[in-house]
């Protein structure tokens, strides 16, 4: 081929890749993206930062509210693509099977420096309550009660475990089941008339990170206690969707990022209306979240997010 021919053969094939769409960063099946929500506010707050920013890179997210048992059987059964809310230790028990059949897949740690277990106010420490055992010793006191959160949840299961231990010293005591709003209300009015409380705590979190509460000692191998929160998704997503499942992958947050958004959820905000104010004051967090990804038609991710957030 004469030096001319490749010239204008180089030229027309540069005509006609300059003309042709772009390359879709995912395929059209990709395009939904299922997340869990299973109703904590911590969740919400994470589900919302995917859902804005997958949003803005022309993805459709779809939020559904599903329990901790429900989350794991969905994705099992490709009813679901992604959950945000791993929390370890303290779930591997309902994560064990599916993670052991292949049908569940932990990608990345999106959280450290958490926390979990059973909490009680300062008083009630420094009036003998330290460790676990400790609980049983002042039953009057408690009521024979211990307040969790949503049925399903794998804290009310370790609570539950722990009653049914001897050697736990909680025998004729009563998990009672609520909401997290309805716990942590149930906990400030007995704190507000200095009764005897003990309940499920957790960091990150606005409201019990101002409470003075102290974590319970003696938790054994229960799961509570240093956490750490990983996101999970169904088998072969990754590979199926490379393009979001690299968003996905990146995503890590911290723990003063998501007590703000939680406050702000708390006093009655939408979590993707409060990820997306959280968002716009913090866009150089999103840089290492879209490294290696395109919009969902193969465009530039971090133009298309400077605009939605604009939006």
């Amino acid at each position: 081929m004469t030096r001319l021919k490749f010239l204008a053969l180089s030229a027309a094939m540069a005509t006609v890749l300059a003309s042709a769409p772009a390359f879709a960063g995912d395929a059209e099946s990709c395009k939904k993206v299922r997340l869990s929500d299973v109703g904590w506010t911590d969740i919400q707050a994470t589900t919302g930062v995917a859902s804005v920013l997958l949003t803005a890179l022309g993805y459709e997210p779809e939020v559904i509210q599903l329990s901790v048992p429900v989350t794991y059987a969905s994705l099992k059964n490709n009813d679901l693509d992604v959950f945000l809310g791993n929390w370890m230790p303290s779930m591997t028990n309902d994560i064990k099977d599916y993670t052991a059949d292949g049908s569940v897949e932990t990608v990345s740690l999106n959280l450290e420096g958490a926390g979990y277990g059973l909490v009680v106010p300062d008083y009630v420490y420094e009036g003998g309550v330290k460790t676990l055992t400790d609980i049983g010793k002042f039953k009057d006191k408690f009521d024979s009660k211990i307040y969790g959160i949503e049925a399903g949840n794998d804290g009310n299961r370790i609570i539950l475990d722990m009653i049914a231990k001897p050697e736990d010293n909680l025998q004729g005591f009563e998990l009672v089941e609520s909401s997290e709003a309805g716990m942590l209300t149930q906990a400030e009015q007995a704190m507000k008339d200095n009764q005897w409380v003990v309940f499920l705590g957790w960091t990150p979190h606005p409201i019990m990170g101002e409470m003075k509460i102290k974590y319970l000692d003696g938790m054994g191998d229960s799961g509570f206690g240093a956490a750490t929160v990983h996101t999970n998704v169904r088998k072969g997503y990754l590979t199926e969707c490379p393009n979001v499942g690299a968003f996905i992958k990146n995503l890590k947050f911290d723990l003063s990022m998501e007590n703000i958004m939680m406050d702000a959820i708390l006093k009655g905000g939408n979590p993707n209306d409060v990820a997306k104010e959280w968002l716009k004051a913090n866009q150089a967090a999103v840089t290492p979240w879209l490294t290696g990804v395109t919009t969902f038609d193969g465009g530039d991710a971090a133009a298309a997010v400077q605009a939605g957030l604009a939006g």
